[in-house]
């Protein structure tokens, strides 16, 4: 993805701040965000501790944050600072892609969840995509989530937790990281069509976002018997 598509605006770029401690990995990180064109850097920390009091000065519209981090893990810092800050949205990366982390992340709050070794222009393509509404994941990180949806029968026996066959639908374009239009124009309905459902999906899994949604549902739905995470 070429820089031709973001603003050279620096009132219209994206505030990105980084929570990572591999001081080497911060600081090419920071080169990529300070670089490009549309992004500015909004703070660079190396523990989620140090972050958790300065956030609300940097205002950043994303996030990237590691798991691995000394003290209060990356998955727990989530947990506590996206109530704080709604309208920010945290992009896990990280080296652990297993089925815990990820749903553990997911369910924490955070709204995508990228590799390390995801190369540049890709990582800052997923920046904007979840600045849109996007939740960006590595490919072989959405295939694990969406195969979860297939280890048991379609609908499991969850009570209030069910879901229609249309809201699985639209649940599993959610995890594969579809934006409303482009469901609503995959599944031939319009886009306040895609909004009841989601609404609907929300109630039924008593969640408050597409990334709760889609870890709630991959657990429901996980033939391996692991714990439901709300």
């Amino acid at each position: 993805m070429g820089n031709n598509k973001r603003t050279g605006d620096p009132d219209m770029a994206i505030a990105i701040s980084i929570i990572e401690d591999d001081a080497q990995a911060r600081k090419i990180l920071a080169g990529w965000i300070t670089r490009a064109s549309g992004f500015r850097l909004a703070g660079e920390w190396g523990d989620a501790e140090s972050a958790v009091g300065l956030l609300a000065d940097k205002k950043p519209n994303v996030v990237l944050m590691d798991i691995n981090l000394p003290g209060m893990s990356g998955v727990e810092a989530v947990k506590r600072l996206k109530p704080a800050f709604p309208n920010t949205q945290f992009v896990m990366l990280t080296v652990y892609e297993d089925a815990d982390h990820i749903y553990s992340a997911l369910a924490a709050g955070a709204t995508g969840y990228l590799l390390k070794q995801t190369p540049r222009e890709e990582l800052l393509a997923a920046l904007e995509d979840v600045h849109r509404g996007g939740s960006p994941m590595t490919s072989n990180i959405a295939r694990k989530v969406v195969q979860s949806f297939g280890q048991a029968s379609p609908t499991p026996a969850t009570g209030d937790h069910e879901l229609s066959p249309r809201e699985q639908e639209v649940l599993e374009l959610l995890a594969r990281g579809y934006l409303y239009k482009e469901i609503a124009d995959r599944l031939n309905i319009s886009v306040p069509t895609v909004n009841t459902y989601v609404r609907r999906i929300y109630e039924k899994l008593h969640v408050r976002s597409r990334a709760q949604a889609v870890a709630k549902y991959a657990h429901l739905a996980d033939g391996n018997g692991r714990p439901t995470r709300s």
